[in-house]
């Protein structure tokens, strides 16, 4: 299955974008994608049109929510998993879907939307604006630190803008011009009619390739991008609870993009560090405690490890193998907005059993073996545990 498109990317936004952004930016792939508007196109057209609708439908419903937004913003698809939901076309109308979300003034296809002339201000392609692309990095954290949180250091390579030419890609203003084809919009556009009406269509300007300006004279450091390559290093807070395969984001410490557009962003990967002693399963911790067979039936005092030191537990006399105890709040936190309290930890008692014995031990457990103590009596109590530990097996 192909990973998700970031859903800024999807909308052609940066993590700033505003909600009239996200908004205006939905408008446009909606009307440009709805299956209304598609109804004539061959198959494969229908085909992508539809999942382009999907997929601006989906982006738009997790970053116009400001609860999904910062989930999303914070850790990515897995923030919102299961938040999001297909989009279901039959029996909408463009127009109805349109004025519902984005209110009224939209009009027929053909009258009210001018030939989509109007999209970007009266017809007028805006210069694009870049976005660096997203670093991806781990970082691999003990179970201890996960429980604290903790602040760390991740050194990555990047692009940024060239200190020789401050990222302008030339070091004289008079190297770089207007492109002369597309008068500085980085776009041209051809007018046609269509059974909707009059449409104007943009694309990429084939002699400066969208960048609006042509440089005559490119700066020798960065050949002309504006950009350097260089090695940084970033502080990443990391909050307490994360599990391991969460993915945090860093706005902005990403590949600097040409032109002086939006950085991309530093995704954060968590590794989760196996513990030596305990095992996690979500907020609880578990931890399992050998007994000898005397101290189960006599009962001692035992030390299990905590993840803040350690912490003495009293094994009551007749303890059976299997038995758990449950100490309240040992456990880990909740990720900050995504839960609430701390988990427990779990000790699991196990009784060993010695498989060789010595003449005088066979002797003495003899003299007892018959004795009613050592009789099994499966009372209520127990039957509930011998029961229950059947089931499990």
């Amino acid at each position: 299955m192909a990973a998700k498109r970031d859903y800024y990317e999807v909308l052609g936004l940066s993590k700033g974008a505003s909600v009239d952004e996200i908004k205006s930016a939905y408008r446009k792939l909606a009307l440009q994608w709805h299956p209304d508007k598609w109804v004539n196109g061959t198959d494969a057209e229908k085909k992508t049109a539809a999942e382009k609708f999907k997929e601006a439908s989906e982006a738009y419903s997790v970053l116009s929510d400001p609860d999904k937004k910062a989930k999303y913003d914070q850790f990515g698809h897995a923030g919102v998993e299961g938040e999001t939901g297909g989009f279901d076309f039959s029996g909408f109308n463009l127009n109805d879907l349109l004025n519902n979300i984005f209110g009224g003034g939209f009009g027929g296809f053909g009258g009210g939307f001018g030939g989509f002339s109007g999209f970007g201000g009266g017809g007028q392609a805006q210069q694009r604006v870049y976005r660096g692309r997203d670093i991806r990095t781990r970082v691999r954290l003990t179970l201890e630190e996960i429980a604290k949180g903790v602040e760390k250091e991740v050194t990555i390579e990047r692009n940024e803008p060239c200190p020789d030419c401050g990222g302008k890609g030339a070091k004289n203003a008079s190297d770089i011009q207007t492109c002369p084809d597309c008068h500085g919009t980085g776009q041209v556009q051809r007018v046609s009619s269509s059974f909707f009406g009059q449409t104007v269509t943009y694309s990429t300007c084939p002699r400066c390739g969208g960048e609006g300006k042509i440089i005559k004279n490119p700066c020798r450091t960065c050949g002309g991008t504006g950009l350097v390559r260089k090695k940084a290093t970033v502080k990443v807070t990391i909050p307490a609870g994360v599990e391991d395969g969460m993915q945090l984001s860093v706005r902005g410490a990403g590949h600097a993009a040409k032109n002086g557009g939006v950085s991309g962003d530093l995704l954060v990967v968590i590794e989760e560090i196996p513990h030596s002693q305990l095992k996690r399963d979500g907020q609880n911790l578990f931890y399992t405690q050998i007994l000898s067979v005397m101290d189960a039936m006599l009962g001692t005092d035992v030390t299990v490890p905590c993840l803040d030191g350690s912490y003495k537990i009293k094994v009551e006399p007749g303890t059976q193998s299997g038995s758990i105890v449950r100490l309240r709040g040992r456990g880990m936190p909740a990720v900050k907005g995504y839960g609430s309290g701390t988990g427990d930890l779990y000790v699991k008692f196990l009784v060993w059993i010695p498989k060789k014995l010595n003449r005088s031990e066979k002797e003495m457990l003899e003299s007892i073996r018959r004795n009613p103590t050592f009789t099994p009596d499966l009372s209520r109590e127990d039957r509930a545990l011998f029961d229950k530990m059947k089931e499990n097996f």
